[in-house]
């Protein structure tokens, strides 16, 4: 029987997807092949790596031909390693066609490559797009400016970041206020619609 286990174990965890190549371990794992009702379920110290996708949590179930669904609980971390982005959260799930993954709960997404920090209680992150949404206590933070609000979209190509839902930019000493804000990451630039006020300080 243990024999068996590992071998299963062993050949799920090089089962390609789409081009690539998905491996997977955890502490202890069940679960069932049966069509249509495909599951895997990785339990402590649950590690799956999917093309430049790594992703680490307590718990980890692999759903879907294909394994097409990913979803972590419990500590969750990953990397999207040719980028250079980490993220954690309290839940996420990852769809490994659409390429694009959710998190719930207190979580955060740094981009080290640009060295920003944003945190929310709702993270939307499309690896192709290169686009994150952000939702519901929304932060970021770059250098010297720090973002707040309460729904985001950040544009990583355009290094681009839209602000909405009382939106507030701090920089250094200077605070801007508005109904949308958007913010030119490369430059700092502020750029303010509707309902404008501010302070700047000498």
């Amino acid at each position: 029987m243990k024999y068996l286990l590992l071998l299963l174990l062993f050949c799920l965890s090089r089962i390609p997807a789409r081009g690539d190549i998905f491996t997977f371990h955890a502490d202890r794992m069940t679960g069932g092949r049966a069509s249509g009702k495909e599951i895997t379920i990785l339990i402590g110290n649950a590690e799956v790596r999917s093309d430049n996708l790594l992703l680490r949590a307590g718990r980890i179930e692999i759903q879907g031909d294909d394994n097409q669904f990913i979803e972590c609980t419990g500590g969750v971390w990953g990397r999207e390693e040719d980028k250079d982005i980490l993220f954690q959260s309290d839940r996420l799930r990852y769809d490994r066609t659409l390429k694009i993954a959710r998190m719930e709960g207190n979580s955060t997404l740094e981009d080290k490559k640009n060295n920003i920090v944003a945190k929310g209680r709702f993270i939307e992150y499309d690896d192709e797009a290169e686009v994150t949404l952000f939702q519901v206590s929304v932060r970021l933070f770059k250098d010297e400016l720090v973002c707040r609000s309460e729904y985001a979209v950040y544009r990583r190509k355009e290094k681009l970041l839209d602000l909405s839902g009382f939106p507030v930019v701090f920089k250094k000493n200077d605070e801007f206020r508005a109904d949308r804000i958007r913010v030119d990451l490369d430059t700092d630039d502020v750029t303010m619609e509707g309902a404008v006020s501010g302070s700047i300080k000498d």
